[in-house]
C-alpha cells in the first residue's frame, strides 16, 4: 500500500517549494532592478546638487569675507588695495581662498577702482572681487557675476 503524502500525490513526499514556485520570475526582476535604478538615480541627483550648494555657500561666503577686508583696508587706507596679495600680507586676511569652483586662488576676478575726478594720478586698486569661474548656478545665474 503506497503512503498518501501532503501533495496529495501517492509517492511523492515534498520538500519545500514545489516547482512553480522555484523562483523570481524574468519580469519580476526587471521591475526591482528598474525600481533600483532609478532610486539610484534620484539619490545621485541629490548628492549632487547637495555638493554644488555647498560650493555655492562656500563661494558666497569667500566672497564675502574678501569685500569685507577691501572695504576695511579702503577704510583704514582711503585707498583701495593694489593686489589681493596686499591683503594677506597686511593682516587683513589669513590667506587668499579657493575658488570653490575653479579650485585655484589665482583665477578670482578684480574690478578695479574709479580714478578720482579731482586726481586721475591716483592708484587705482582693487574695489571687487567676483569668481572666475564660467560655470552656471543651480539659479541660472553665472558665479563671475556674483
Amino acid at each position: 500500500m503506497e503512503r498518501s503524502t501532503r501533495t496529495g500525490r501517492p509517492g511523492r513526499a515534498r520538500r519545500g517549494w514545489s516547482s512553480s514556485n522555484a523562483g523570481f520570475t524574468l519580469i519580476e526582476l526587471l521591475v526591482v532592478m528598474a525600481i533600483i535604478v532609478i532610486l539610484a538615480g534620484a539619490a545621485m541627483m541629490l548628492y549632487t546638487n547637495s555638493i554644488i550648494k555647498a560650493s555655492e555657500a562656500a563661494l558666497k561666503q569667500d566672497l564675502y569675507l574678501m569685500r569685507e577686508a577691501l572695504d576695511q583696508y579702503y577704510a583704514d587706507k582711503n585707498k583701495y588695495p593694489p593686489t589681493l596679495d596686499t591683503l594677506v600680507d597686511e593682516k587683513y586676511l589669513r590667506s587668499i581662498p579657493d575658488d570653490p569652483f575653479t579650485r585655484s586662488a589665482d583665477t578670482w576676478e578684480t574690478e578695479l577702482s574709479e580714478p578720482e575726478p579731482g586726481n586721475p594720478s591716483a592708484e587705482l586698486g582693487i574695489e571687487d572681487v567676483k569668481s572666475g569661474s564660467d560655470k552656471t548656478a543651480l539659479d541660472g545665474s553665472l558665479y563671475s557675476e556674483w
